[in-house]
């Protein structure tokens, strides 16, 4: 089996959960434009998600599409990947970009009511390997198969927009690396761990929090989500000998 770089991705399959979300749309927009027919997951309305999924590049005649599918229901999922085989025939990239949080500082202990755990447990752990579960009989089948868990410093750092989100991104990414153990050679699982990143994606933090995140990162600024979607697009590309492990895209924020 060869690993070796590759430029282009035309004729692979990508599935983006959280396809319509600032990273995914943007993970999908890189794929697309190297030559990948891109699935975008998503809870939103239909026909936005067929446009957003039209509007993806396509130079080599794609077929981009998108499957209304939530991650923390198993049936869903099991019916998007037999949508996804039925119309594509693989399943070559699955990127998990799908997930949601809400602050609540560590020292509050009562905030982080035990429904509140669960919820995030579930769309933030659950979630992300259920539809791993879904998709892994197509992605063993390329025999080049890619699993990118968008994860956080969070998982590594233990500083959060809460802690049960810290501990679903730590649980995430320890389970990536089993993943890719059991799962090698046939596919490859990586976690790329972003630090802040202008996406909206936590409630309730604007400019202001953005402008002190950026003051005290080293490279001086936050992220874009076009950071974290170029990552992805290296791990299908060139960085065709990493599985195991994670990538920090953070700007150096962790240390």
């Amino acid at each position: 089996m060869s690993f070796d770089p590759q430029s282009r991705l035309h004729g692979k399959i990508a599935v983006i959960t959280g396809g319509l979300g600032a990273i995914g749309y943007a993970t999908a927009t890189r794929l697309a434009a190297l030559g990948a027919t891109c699935v975008l997951l998503h809870r939103g309305g239909d026909e936005n998600a067929a446009a957003r999924a039209a509007a993806l590049p396509s130079d080599s005649g794609q077929r981009h599409g998108a499957i209304r599918a939530d991650i923390v229901d198993t049936p869903s999922l099991q019916a998007a990947a037999a949508e996804v085989k039925a119309a594509h025939g693989r399943c070559d990239i699955l990127v998990n970009s799908a997930g949601h949080t809400q602050p609540v500082p560590a020292g509050d202990l009562d905030a982080l009511t035990d429904e509140l755990i669960d919820d995030l447990l579930r769309a933030n752990f659950r979630g992300v390997f259920a539809t791993i579960r879904a998709f892994a009989p197509m992605l063993k089948a390329t025999g080049d198969g890619l699993v990118v868990n968008i994860s956080s410093i969070a998982g590594f750092t233990g500083v959060g927009s809460n802690l049960a989100y810290v501990a679903a991104k730590a649980g995430l990414d320890v389970v990536g690396d089993a993943l890719a153990k059991a799962l090698a050679p046939a596919v490859r699982v990586v976690s790329v761990s972003p630090g802040a990143v202008e996406s909206g994606f936590v409630p309730g933090r604007g400019a202001e929090f953005a402008d002190k995140m950026a003051s005290t990162t080293p490279l001086g600024r936050i992220g874009k989500p076009d950071d974290v979607a170029a990552t992805v697009e290296a791990l299908a590309t060139t960085l065709r000998f990493v599985t195991g492990t994670r990538i920090v895209v953070d700007g150096g924020r962790h240390l």
